[in-house]
């Protein structure tokens, strides 16, 4: 279990980093006004206990023909966390909610056509032992999206 406790400091950090990973040390020290060292003492603390990781994230939109897609997914109450977990190991699957509300489980995936989504959904996921019922929804329009967030995972 992660002991560390994550202060208004870090919070802040993490906020800048955030916004742009690339920011160096000195300037997030400028703006938050401490030292340089504090900055990159803290910002390695906080991956030694695995609470930031710097990734490149992908603009989907430039991607292409990419489209995401939202499944709400209606599972036997049993089986649910066993479908997530299948769900978040489908390379397609971006990610995995288990939601209070209308769903069991909500995944969003990206996909290059509509066959794509079609075959995924027939052949991989229907097919999960205790899926009752697969509801799609394919984005037809962004009013807001923002790259500035990564993939969260569970830690170990």
């Amino acid at each position: 279990m992660n002991d560390y406790r994550v202060d208004d400091l870090d919070r802040r950090i993490i906020e800048k980093l955030g916004r742009d990973a690339r920011v160096s040390n000195r300037q997030i020290a400028a703006e938050l006004e401490v030292a340089e060292g504090t900055i990159r003492t803290r910002i390695k603390r906080l991956q030694t206990h695995r609470l930031i990781e710097f990734a490149v994230v992908k603009d989907f939109r430039l991607a292409g023909s990419t489209t995401p897609v939202m499944l709400g997914i209606h599972a036997d109450p049993a089986k649910i966390d066993t479908i997530a977990k299948q769900l978040a190991d489908m390379a397609e699957i971006n990610c995995v909610i288990i939601p209070l509300g209308r769903y069991s489980i909500i995944a969003v995936g990206l996909f290059n056509s509509v066959e794509t989504i079609n075959e995924m959904i027939l052949t991989r996921i229907r097919s999960l032992e205790g899926v009752r019922r697969v509801e799609t929804s394919i984005a037809i329009n962004y009013t807001k999206y923002e790259t500035g967030v990564a993939r969260i995972t569970k830690g170990d």
